[in-house]
């Protein structure tokens, strides 16, 4: 492995001198041949101790040790644990009286002071050792004491990990990061990240590029975070990806760009969502979609934990209108079935009013789901929660078909439908004498997208009765594809705005109707998806400077001298180049199993964006806002009012 890894080294590296080359290959060999003597991390090399608390074992009796770490546990004033970011150990507190100052510091210490201990390691007596801990077999008969700091009395318990509130835990996040589970998701970041970067730069040659983080404002997509400069009037913005800087280092050459960028969004409250976050940001000249696709699965799957099980490549793909139409959503959660089921043409003929009446307009459809064993584990109370659901979001009426059991709770409609078209809906779904059909019409993608809502309500409900649908150890991964290029405007449907990006390139086969039906392009833009999470979105990029032109200002009508310098470079050479970025955060925390994105993250803002522990953001006095140019404009109480009212009864994580 080591010596294909160093061809592969070798031939991505130009050699401008036989000197060059020697030096690379010497400092190459080096570090393989560091990285093979020390596979295991020297986790206490530089610092005052000579082990972690969770690396002795039985291997280690009669060793003397000295260690450093946090008061977990005391009992009788006999034992305590002491406890450090590698694990616990249990230290023997001496009772005799010539050690009475080490006995005093253990003793008197609260608990989470810190302390330094040195002792011996000593086999536990008999009937005392703790298969339930790793260092159970042994336990500390300390011999010398420090109190490195003592602490005060915790606003909770470090060990009492889920049962705090989360505005709690970012108050004081500094202990929240103590726990278990809060180490556990950091280490493990770090850990794949570093695969990651072994993966691209050392196996693919790829080159790591810090990118700025004041730029100006992008037209599209998301909004931005504002800075203020000194020049009157003139303003930086963080960027929300590094989108432009990673197409220009493709434009000067570099060939094959990654990061771990930051990026910043002012998106508001949203619960999946922080307004800075990170992703794995990667560019490659002269690559189509498939080339992106394979390097990511490759990627992924060198950089998966082992305990998480292997991962299968390659992914599969499926058209964004397929995902719409079977799953209502560009995410599909493909870990179970419950799929979306058009059955327009079995009510042609129909003399239900609603169902005609959706038929008759344009994209008019009739959309079913079948939810297996429904009858038995769905109450009224749930119908009625699905059907006002549909009624309160997406002003659509959702009609409840029971097959066999529970007959008696079919609507006359329902009824009616089942006389009518019973036999064949049996035949079409697949139904069971206990199951449930939800059936809807109207406009294709609106009727989809609620299918799609309720298909996620649905498992919500039978999962909390027990039924296991979305295994929470299997790992679906899912490419969709052939997005459309644009979409119509929420505000002005008859205007265009960009499904993504305005700089993805639109799909090969659609380029001529970009100028006469740009609505009908496919773009050649594709989205990871993992159980039901979008985790990454990249896209193959319009490199010609005139088509980019076009897109911007004829097609998203948008103001092209914003973006004259990248349309400028696209016309002194750019290679063709495509990538994508990866949301770290949202990964990780779909590979831990956390409840949030928050805990994999180390100091995460809340709920609305706010900084619990040092309250950012903060107010600024007068005279230091003059340098700026800016001046704040306080909001009324009926502004201020208006502002609270869109955040209703929400607390801040």
């Amino acid at each position: 492995m080591f010596s294909c890894w160093l061809s592969q080294l070798c031939r991505g590296l130009s050699t401008p001198t036989r000197r060059t080359t020697q030096l690379i290959w010497s400092s190459a060999s080096r570090s393989l041949v560091l990285s093979s003597q020390r596979r295991i991390p020297e986790l206490s090399s530089f610092v005052a101790r000579t082990n972690t608390c969770g690396e002795l074992r039985s291997s280690h009796l009669g060793q003397e040790v000295t260690l450093c770490g946090w008061i977990q546990f005391r009992r009788q004033n006999i034992f305590l644990v002491l406890r450090d970011f590698h694990g616990l150990v249990q230290v023997v507190i001496p009772q005799d009286e010539p050690a009475a100052s080490v006995k005093k510091i253990l003793c008197e210490a609260p608990m989470e002071s810190v302390v330094q201990v040195s002792g011996t390691v000593i086999s536990r007596p008999p009937g005392q050792k703790n298969p339930k801990m790793p260092t159970g077999e042994i336990e500390i008969k300390v011999k010398t004491a420090k109190l490195l700091n003592s602490c005060k009395k915790l606003p909770f318990e470090i060990k009492d990990f889920m049962k705090k509130t989360e505005a709690l835990r970012l108050q004081y996040r500094y202990l929240d990061l103590r726990s278990v589970q809060m180490q556990y998701n950091l280490r493990l970041r770090s850990q794949m990240v570093m695969k990651m970067r072994e993966y691209l730069c050392n196996l693919h040659g790829f080159v790591d590029v810090e990118t700025p983080t004041l730029f100006k404002r992008t037209p599209g997509g998301a909004k931005e975070f504002v800075i203020p400069s000194r020049e009157p009037g003139k303003f930086y913005s963080l960027p929300q990806s590094p989108q432009q800087f990673k197409q220009l280092l493709m434009v000067g050459g570099l060939d094959r760009y990654f990061q771990v960028a930051r990026c910043y969004r002012d998106e508001g409250s949203r619960p999946d969502r922080q307004p800075e976050f990170t992703q794995i940001d990667i560019e490659m000249s002269f690559v189509d979609q498939t080339g992106v696709q394979s390097l990511i699965e490759g990627l992924l799957q060198y950089s998966w934990p082992s305990d998480k099980g292997p991962v299968v490549v390659p992914f599969p793909s499926m058209p964004f209108a397929e995902a719409l139409a079977s799953y209502g959503t560009d995410k599909p959660d493909t870990r179970f079935g419950m799929k979306i089921v058009d059955i327009s043409d079995m009510f042609r003929n129909t003399e239900v009013g609603f169902l005609q009446d959706a038929l008759s307009k344009p994209q008019g459809t009739v959309k079913a789901i079948c939810i297996r064993k429904g009858a038995k584990y769905l109450k009224r109370k749930d119908i009625e929660s699905i059907r006002k659901f549909a009624a309160d979001h997406f002003n659509e009426e959702v009609l409840p078909i029971f097959l066999k059991t529970n007959e008696n709770w079919n609507s006359p409609v329902a009824k009616f439908i089942m006389e009518e078209q019973g036999s064949g809906l049996v035949k079409l779904l697949e139904t069971q004498e206990e199951d449930v059909v939800l059936l809807t019409a109207g406009e294709h993608k609106r009727a989809c997208s609620l299918m799609g809502k309720l298909r996620l309500e649905c498992a919500d409900l039978l999962e909390a009765r027990g039924v296991v649908l979305r295994d929470p150890a299997l790992f679906s991964f899912l490419w969709v594809v052939d997005f459309p290029l644009f979409l119509p405007k929420e505000e002005n449907p008859q205007e265009l705005e960009s499904a993504h990006h305005p700089f993805t390139a639109p799909h090969p086969s659609d380029i001529h109707l970009l100028y006469t039906e740009p609505h009908k392009v496919r773009s050649q833009h594709y989205d990871l998806v993992l159980n039901g999470n979008e985790i990454g979105g990249g896209s193959i990029r319009i490199h010609n400077s005139e088509l980019q032109h076009y897109v911007l200002a004829t097609v998203l009508k948008e103001d092209v001298k914003l973006l004259s310098h990248l349309l400028q470079a696209l016309d002194y050479g750019a290679p063709p180049h495509g990538g994508i970025a990866l949301g770290l955060d949202r990964l990780m925390c779909l590979v831990t199993g956390a409840p949030s994105i928050r805990d994999v993250i180390a100091f995460p803002k809340s709920f609305r964006g706010h900084d619990l522990m040092s309250n950012a953001p903060d107010s600024i006095p007068p005279e230091e806002l003059k340098p700026y140019h800016i001046q704040v404009s306080w909001p009324t109480d009926a502004e201020t009012e208006k502002s609270s009212s869109n955040h209703p009864c929400r607390s801040e994580s």
